[in-house]
């Protein structure tokens, strides 16, 4: 095992720690700012960057007073310099660019990468180079240019945190009570990491239902409160998918020794397999402010608001192993982190496009891995229909959005033939 970074230094000064947070209007963001609003001493918000809620951005704006706020486009930007209270005026940054912008700054200790999906990857990097650490939540940044991050990572002496809690809870796992324990150099006596999964919303039924189920069905989680695009991942499985390949650039473990089961109650969150037949595991109540905390405050732990895990009244745990016939995403994003190269970038464009289309109404639920099987198909046989960056290689980061905009042009017309 080799870590993708070192170890997040000691603050200098006893100063608040100055956060980023980019997705702040988001689930992972809302609820970063919750956990801020526990210990405002210890925190102080340098930048917020939203999505399509202006109105929501603003409202954090006028309560945390960041210097900077950023917006996806020059359109919201208008927006939300309208919406902001009088008072309160931050330089308003645009775009992919405008993240970076604010990952960099010079007085920011802290980077919530929170983003979701493909857009997330320029905040992350810009933070990588900038020697910030990095509380990540958006696992398509290692999907897409993990082997990346890690280079970035050694260069500049950036620290990275998992948010998510599968991915925390290893980290948990490895690290011991205070964090000091964590080994980022050798693998020790670790055996495999097992990775929880809930199942989703379709656990047990058949492959002919679930193909067939439309939006609403799809999005109502059995355990978690998350945005759209990660609640569809979840049900057809590609979120687990995704996470196998984030655990295997975060870890340094190769693909073969990354496990998922399936745990209904959601309470335990990983667990790590050692060579004498130990099993650590880490276990909370499923809420994202926990191992937000952990992150904010590493490697202290701070009052998170979440409530306490309640053994007794929750009786009995239950595992399974996923069906990968119902769902085959899983199974695709294993063979994608196997392949590597461009195959997870493929992967995850492919997705995220069939993922819109389906919410939008125009696929159905079972289309989505065919879509995605598809599309790496095709970037296997070397096809350049969709255009010559669908055949390279991701060698340079610069690489990745290329390819990544060509693997969608590719999605999109596998889109067309199910809507024809």
């Amino acid at each position: 095992m080799r870590y993708i970074s070192g170890l997040p230094r000691p603050k200098a000064g006893k100063g608040p720690r100055v956060l980023a947070v980019l997705g702040s209007t988001g689930s992972i963001g809302r609820s970063v700012l919750e956990v801020v609003r526990l210990q405002p001493q210890r925190f102080r918000i340098a930048a917020l960057a939203g999505g399509r809620n202006m109105e929501l951005l603003a409202a954090q704006a006028a309560e945390f007073k960041p210097a900077r706020l950023c917006a996806q486009d020059e359109q919201s930007a208008e927006r939300l310099r309208r919406l902001l209270p009088r008072g309160v005026r931050p330089t308003v940054l645009v775009g992919s660019e405008g993240c970076g912008e604010a990952a960099r700054s010079a007085e920011v200790d802290m980077v919530v990468s929170a983003q979701s999906g493909a857009a997330g990857l320029h905040g992350t990097y810009a933070a990588a180079c900038s020697g910030k650490i990095i509380a990540l939540a958006n696992k398509e940044s290692l999907v897409l240019a993990g082997r990346h991050i890690r280079e970035a990572c050694a260069r500049s002496g950036a620290s990275v945190l998992p948010v998510d809690s599968e991915h925390n809870a290893v980290f948990q796992c490895l690290a011991g009570s205070d964090g000091r324990a964590f080994p980022t150099e050798g693998r020790g006596y670790l055996r495999r990491l097992i990775l929880t999964a809930s199942g989703g919303p379709f656990f047990g039924r058949p492959k002919e239902e679930t193909d067939k189920a439309r939006p609403d069905q799809a999005l109502k989680h059995p355990t978690w409160n998350m945005g759209a695009k990660v609640s569809i991942d979840s049900a057809t499985l590609m979120n687990k998918g995704l996470e196998l390949i984030e655990a295997h650039h975060l870890f340094g473990l190769p693909m073969a020794d990354l496990e998922v089961v399936v745990h209904r109650e959601s309470v335990v969150h990983s667990l790590a397999e050692f060579t004498d037949g130990s099993l650590l595991a880490q276990l909370g109540v499923p809420d994202m402010r926990i191992p937000i905390s952990y992150c904010l405050g590493f490697p202290e732990r701070l009052n998170s608001g979440a409530p306490a895990l309640d053994l007794v009244a929750l009786g009995s745990l239950h595992f399974s192993p996923p069906d990968r016939l119902a769902f085959p995403c899983l199974d695709l994003a294993r063979s994608a982190g196997e392949k590597d190269g461009g195959y997870p970038v493929v992967l995850n464009a492919a997705n995220e496009v069939a993922v819109d289309a389906f919410l939008a109404g125009g696929i159905p639920f079972g289309a989505i891995p065919r879509i995605v099987e598809h599309c790496l198909d095709a970037y296997g046989a070397g096809r350049t229909d969709a255009c010559d960056a669908f055949s390279c290689a991701p060698d340079t980061i610069e690489a990745v959005p290329a390819l990544d905009a060509a693997a969608r042009v590719r999605a999109r017309r596998e889109v067309e033939l199910f809507t024809c």
